[in-house]
């Protein structure tokens, strides 16, 4: 038996897997995000433990002989977070996630300081990551900096209260930018440019190997037989990979949760900083990913619920059949946007509305701008050379059929769903801790099960094609406008 944890920014998500990875049972527990400021955006890391405290208590309550056979436990997070410890390991403020952007002079800063995070990085640097929040820190709250023995990522510091044990792994380490990417490992240099060294990071580990034994008081609360071995995991996005089988080059998905992502899978470390393309190491040994990030996928859909006292589902219901974009067109840019502008003050805006616009029209242009804003990132690898030949959804948004239909025409590539689009970052986390319980990756990532596969509709394709270009050229008309 297996546990998956996904520490997500809305949410902390855990499944019970048997031996053939089969779903036994699966608990949810909410979580918020605090933005004192505009621009902001924080959790507190003890909020994140209590979660999985919860959500692992339940699973024991819903299936205790399964609980008690677990072997391995993995571990997927939200990535970039900055969780800073004092020598006795307690935090020292809120974390600052992967969505805040208030480190943009640091940034830029950063960059003309030390070249190598374009290089050894191989990443643009971004507010999201978290070197430049660090820098934030050390310029704005230095004695909170002179206090920090230990940065940790999310989900490592909930593995730290799983084990007691400092680790962090390969694909959220990458996203730091404090990793050399090609050769994973820390590099001291990207480190030494935000006042840190290597005792200020934890040991790394494969996100297939074990980390660590959970502790025994844990042990004799949720009633395990041995103790577990905990997996390095992967941040969210390369633990999703992993859950809908992405681990051989060229295999690729796309990610409609919080934050969107297209993902595929490389050989090689393959950057492109100059289309603010990610590139990263994957949770599995020897291999790569790249990726093209914008921030706010689902986040849009519930931003205009919100607005319209409206449930989400609800709101996609309206929008019925599809035959070529909303007349209203929507830039989802609710806190800026990475890929492909790396712009931390454009915001987001809605254009074309009459008086006849209703609710529909406004979701179907929300679903559309965030369609519109994958297709940056699908240009943005392909001047990279990735090219990618079909797609399998994960995340909430992936519930929507018809948000999927508009992707596929427009991306020009089918979409396979899987069976259970919305537990790709926990179910890729319980086949990391599976893998780090047998030692072995034999087998253990295979695609699941689909419900459907989604082709893109040629009439489709031509009218987003042609909605596209006029869609694209709305970003340089608000930034020459001054937005």
């Amino acid at each position: 038996m297996y546990i998956g944890l996904d520490i997500g920014t809305s949410s902390v998500k855990a499944i019970l897997l048997g031996e053939d990875q089969s779903l036994i049972a699966s608990a949810t527990a909410e979580l918020t995000v605090q933005r004192p400021h505009p621009g902001w955006s924080e959790q507190d890391p003890d909020s994140w433990w209590r979660a999985c405290e919860t959500v692992l208590d339940a699973l024991k309550a819903e299936a205790p002989k399964a609980m008690a056979a677990v072997r391995g436990i993995g571990l997927s997070g939200h990535m970039h977070g900055a969780t800073l410890l004092d020598a006795a390991g307690k935090p020292l403020r809120p974390c600052i996630l992967w969505n805040d952007g208030r480190s943009g002079k640091q940034c830029s800063e950063l960059e003309a300081a030390e070249p190598k995070f374009l290089t050894l990085g191989g990443n643009r640097v971004m507010p999201g990551f978290t070197a430049p929040k660090l820098q934030w820190v050390r310029e704005n709250e230095p004695e909170i900096f002179a206090r920090t023995t230990m940065v940790l990522l999310p989900k490592d510091y909930v593995r730290f209260k799983l084990t007691g044990e400092y680790v962090g792994e390969m694909s959220d380490a990458a996203g730091t930018l404090w990793l050399d990417v090609a050769r994973r490992d820390w590099s001291d240099a990207l480190l030494a440019a935000t006042g840190l060294t290597r005792e200020n990071m934890p040991r790394l580990v494969e996100g297939s190997e074990s980390s660590g034994t959970l502790k025994a008081d844990l042990c004799g609360r949720w009633g395990f037989d041995a103790a577990p071995v905990v997996a390095g995991g992967g941040g969210d996005n390369a633990a999703s990979a992993c859950g809908v089988g992405a681990v051989d080059p060229g295999s690729a998905f796309v990610s409609l949760g919080t934050s969107g992502v297209l993902f595929v899978t490389n050989d090689r470390f393959s950057p492109n900083v100059d289309s603010a393309v990610h590139a990263f190491c994957h949770a599995v040994p020897d291999t790569w990913h790249q990726m093209g990030v914008i921030l706010s996928a689902t986040d849009s859909l519930n931003w205009l619920a919100k607005v319209l006292k409206r449930n989400p589902g609800e709101l996609t219901g309206l929008v019925g059949n599809v035959e070529g974009p909303s007349p209203v067109s929507f830039m989802p840019y609710l806190g800026g946007e990475r890929t492909p502008h790396n712009d931390v003050d454009i915001r987001a805006g809605f254009f074309g509305i009459s008086h006849g616009t209703d609710d529909a029209e406004l979701c179907h242009a929300v679903l559309d701008g965030v369609a519109f804003a994958l297709k940056d990132c699908l240009e943005a690898l392909s001047v990279a050379g990735t090219g990618i030949e079909r797609v399998l959804a994960v995340g909430g948004g992936s519930r929507s059929t018809v948000w999927l239909e508009i992707i596929a025409s427009l991306l020009n590539v089918p979409v396979d769903v899987p069976v259970d689009g919305d537990f790709g970052g926990s179910l890729g986390a319980a086949r990391l801790g599976q893998a780090a319980a047998l030692g072995s990756t034999e087998g253990i990532f295979t695609k699941p099960a689909l419900k459907a596969s989604i082709d893109p509709v040629p009439a489709l394709t031509q009218r987003y094609a042609e909605g596209y270009e006029r869609w694209r050229k709305l970003y340089p008309a608000l930034k020459q406008a001054g937005f």
